[in-house]
């Protein structure tokens, strides 16, 4: 059943565009992968039931709902299947009907479908809004259109509660797929790790971690190969979501190195509360022991560096929306403006003769008193080894100066109500997040190459004493190298 439907639906990818089908953030789901998340499902929980309801939202071609019902006949648990369809693209539709149609006269089961051409989204916004769902399904599988958005479209406006910034479809979907799951149901999607970590995603989170439970993560190795014929760069994540109250002690997280052959896959329990952590319920991916001991040892600290009256913040300046202020060389009211090229061998080095390295004194927005900072690089490329790359600066290097600026490619960690950062505090702060297991520690929170604030300032650090003897330490040694941060490090992780 499953290999017709895939097969109709690679005639219809031969005769459409990359490119159009990703203006509407349209891909398709392998069948292996399709598979994979049927297999998720536990349906031994409805084999005294009658009938099953199935929710197949954003439902392209109807690879998923296939995969489902070859699941359900295989088990043979129940007679009757409903199955709902949203799908709105005019192109697909009749590929759709007529595989639905397929799906009708070949199954063991007794199926009835419904095709809503509505869009999913803005047709139950106000219902999602008010907590009232119209319609509510046993079972829900989704590949929802990775799409961002503007946070005036009319999909972001009718769900607002769980919008932030300029929100991104999947992830409406996901909510109110989560929305449209009777007590007890299931849900399996495929979306993008970003919503795991980061401030944009917040409500989302919050909504979905508080009225489902995750029971499944499963994460791709190899992203290369999750779409037959297409070409995904985002990291991708398989979720099984429970819509349930009981509080379970594990999450299965399993990983796969073959693309979508699902032949070598791993297995870890990790402890929810491990997985799912702090107050902007961060759901940390965790592949191995190795990883799942890291996360241990940086969660006995009970301090951020907010409770510490520190906080990173992104750099002042956008260099090319202020070029009129920029300039080659130093002189009256201008200012050294630091890029993350200053950041070598984890200090900070100025000037070293790159372009436009100064910056005019003329606007307050655009300069920052002239104090100590531990930089932090917010870029890096996925071939380099370290997310997180630090370089100190002592305001005492450069006491010509009162103000300074920063380019808002990096990241500074500053004080905040009017605490004093002395030079060994810096030294430890560079200590801490220039050793191997903080390193370890954000790769496993964030799968980009984008060094964010929100997520460092609210990581578990050492108190502030325990800053200043690491700072003391690195001193002493006046080697600035991973593997000294990492001896200094050791010796209060254990």
């Amino acid at each position: 059943m499953l290999e017709q439907i895939v097969k109709s639906t690679f005639k219809y990818i031969a005769e459409k565009s990359k490119l159009e089908r990703k203006k509407i953030g349209q891909f398709f789901t392998s069948k292996e992968t399709a598979r994979y998340m049927a297999r998720l499902f536990d349906i031994t929980d409805f084999e005294n039931k009658s009938s099953i309801s199935i929710l197949d939202p954003g439902a392209g071609s109807g690879i998923l709902t296939a995969a489902l019902i070859e699941r359900l006949e295989s088990e043979c648990i129940t007679k009757r299947v409903y199955i709902t369809c949203y799908e709105n693209n005019t192109d697909i539709i009749s590929l759709l009907i007529k595989n639905l149609e397929f799906i009708k006269d070949n199954s063991k089961l007794e199926i009835d479908y419904t095709i809503c051409r509505e869009n999913y989204l803005i047709s139950q916004g106000e219902s999602f809004e008010t907590g009232t769902p119209t319609r509510e399904f046993d079972l829900i599988i989704g590949n929802p259109p990775y799409l961002k958005i503007t946070k005036n479209s009319p999909e972001a406006l009718s769900m607002p509660s769980v919008c932030y910034g300029a929100p991104n479809l999947y992830f409406l979907f996901a909510s109110m797929s989560l929305f449209n799951l009777k007590t007890n149901g299931q849900m399996v999607y495929i979306i993008p790790r970003s919503w795991t970590s980061g401030a944009y995603f917040r409500k989302f989170r919050d909504y979905f971690l508080s009225n489902g439970k995750l029971r499944n993560i499963h994460l791709f190795i190899s992203r290369d190969k999750l779409f037959d014929n297409e070409t995904v760069l985002q990291e991708t994540i398989i979720v099984k979501v429970e819509k349930t109250n009981i509080d379970y002690p594990f999450i299965s997280m399993t990983t796969s190195r073959d693309g979508t052959e699902f032949n070598y896959v791993q297995k870890l329990e990790v402890p929810y509360e491990t997985a799912v952590s702090g107050a902007e319920k961060y759901v940390y991916l965790v592949t191995n022991n190795e990883e799942l001991e890291v996360l241990n040892k940086i969660d006995k600290f009970n301090h951020t560096l907010i409770d510490l009256n520190l906080k990173m913040k992104t750099g002042i300046t956008v260099d090319f929306r202020n070029r009129e202020f920029l300039r080659e060389k130093p002189g009256d009211n201008i200012v050294p403006l630091f890029y993350s090229q200053h950041i070598k061998g984890g200090v900070v080095e100025f000037p070293i003769g790159k372009d436009n390295e100064y910056i005019m004194n003329a606007k307050p927005g655009l300069v920052q008193e002239n104090k100590n900072y531990l930089f932090v690089k917010r870029f890096t490329s996925k071939e380099e080894k370290r997310r997180l790359q630090c370089g100190i600066y002592l305001a005492e290097n450069l006491t010509n100066y009162s103000h300074i600026s920063t380019q808002n490619k990096i990241n500074f960690i500053d004080s905040v109500n009017n605490m004093t950062v002395d030079e060994f505090l810096v030294l430890g702060l560079y200590v801490i997040f220039n050793s191997t297991i903080y390193d370890n520690y954000y790769r496993i929170l964030n799968g980009s190459t984008q060094v964010n604030s929100t997520e460092i300032n609210n990581i578990p650090v050492p108190q502030i004493n325990i800053l200043r003897e690491l700072g003391e330490k690195l001193k002493l040694s006046n080697v600035f190298s991973v593997e000294m941060c990492d001896s200094i490090l050791g010796g209060v992780i254990k």
